[in-house]
């Protein structure tokens, strides 16, 4: 699964769909990431500022991995449900 993202709602999309293809509720990944339901919720929405140490915590949960590369002309529209 790659996704481009380019700002916090982005990467909040991504980690909702990451979470949904691996069968998981927001209160399942808060369990397995010691990341709170509320904090899940509102990153997946793009309603908040998460540190950076979270969003790896989920990510680490979710089995995912952040690649910083140039940027692409690519968009982000693809990502939006």
């Amino acid at each position: 699964m790659n996704n481009l993202a380019r700002t916090p709602a982005d990467i909040g999309h991504a980690l909702r769909r990451a979470r949904k293809k691996q069968g998981l509720t927001q209160r399942e990944l808060a369990v397995k990431s010691g990341v709170w339901q509320e904090t899940i919720s509102k990153l997946e929405n793009g309603l908040t500022d998460a540190k950076l140490d979270t969003v790896f915590d989920l990510c680490a949960a979710l089995d995912l991995e952040l690649i910083v590369t140039n940027r692409s002309r690519g968009t982000t529209a693809f990502l939006e449900e």
